[in-house]
């Protein structure tokens, strides 16, 4: 109800200013009338001219007519369509003639919704969204559908709630894009033998229930702790990777792997109060004994100087 509510409010400014144009022309018309009348009456010293042009300027007022730049008048003559008329001034014969309707030819913007309605996988949702659309023939608007603004906002709705059952959640979400672009032509398809045609359609917003918000975003929520384990353990992966090389490079080159224990034992040691337990068959093999015992000269130099 609130959807005809609105489509009526749309187009109750045309008939109003319809309306507004049709007294101030017909009553300049009838007052004219009347001052030809009396002129003529002082130059007769009758009373008759005011009166015959008194009626005249009465049966003549409802033949001017004003239709704005954007409406087109729908006149019919004996109930038959004899054509379109406006913008502007336009003259009909009055008491044979009759303005049905205007036809506003303006974009015009209608909201529409789709109230708990079944996605493809059984998800009740709330769908919100927005047509822009236009009369681009006025004739057929007029003559082919009783209340073309209705007629626009019920197919809207029914193609709204077709392809939502047609489609799943995921896809309603992420394909907003692809779904708006199929309504308007949907929606298009059907109104086109109204003389209407539907510039663009947006959803302004899809409204899902609060169980299943709770539900997606624990879902995401574990879909993202798992993939920073999967990149923890990448990264462990190339760790290894890289400690396998440096013991392939240690094996074929001692010394190397010599400078860089005395590399560790440098920087283990050199801190104050450092303490460092090193394995004995390390200090052997390594030859670490006098390096050791270097270190622990240079550690009590420090200690001394200051």
């Amino acid at each position: 109800m609130a959807l005809m509510a609105s489509v009526r409010r749309s187009h109750e400014p045309a008939v109003m200013n319809h309306a507004a144009g049709l007294n101030i022309v017909g009553v300049m018309l009838l007052v004219g009338a009347l001052a030809i009348g009396a002129i003529a009456s002082l130059a007769t010293g009758s009373v008759i001219p005011v009166i015959v042009f008194g009626v005249l300027g009465i049966v003549l007022m409802p033949a001017p007519r004003i239709a704005q730049q954007w409406e087109r008048a729908i006149v019919l003559r004996f109930g038959r369509y004899v054509g379109l008329r406006g913008p502007g001034l336009f003259w009909v014969v009055p008491f044979i003639d009759r303005v049905s309707s205007t036809v506003d030819q303006r974009t015009i913007a209608t909201g529409f919704a789709a109230e708990q309605t079944l996605t493809a996988d059984t998800v009740p949702v709330n769908v919100d969204a927005v047509m822009f659309w236009m009369v681009h023939d006025a004739e057929r608007a007029a003559l082919e559908v009783q209340d073309y603004g209705r007629a626009v906002a019920w197919a809207a709705q029914t193609a709204l709630r077709d392809i939502i059952g047609r489609t799943t959640l995921t896809d309603l979400l992420r394909g907003r894009a692809t779904i708006e672009s199929e309504l308007q032509k949907m929606i298009d398809e059907r109104s086109n033998p109204w003389g209407v045609t539907v510039s663009s359609v947006e959803m302004r917003d899809v409204v899902i229930p609060g169980a299943l918000q709770d539900a997606m975003s624990r879902e995401a929520q574990a879909a993202r702790e798992k993939q920073a384990r999967i990149i923890l353990g990448q990264a462990e992966l190339e760790i290894a990777e890289s400690f396998r090389k440096a013991a392939e490079s240690y094996h074929e080159n001692p010394t190397a792997l010599h400078l860089r224990a005395m590399n560790m034992l440098y920087e283990g040691l050199k801190e104050k109060g450092a303490l460092m337990l090193i394995p004995s068959s390390a200090v052997e093999s390594m030859g670490m004994g006098g390096m050791l015992g270097a270190a622990a000269m240079r550690q009590k130099e420090l200690t001394d100087n200051k």
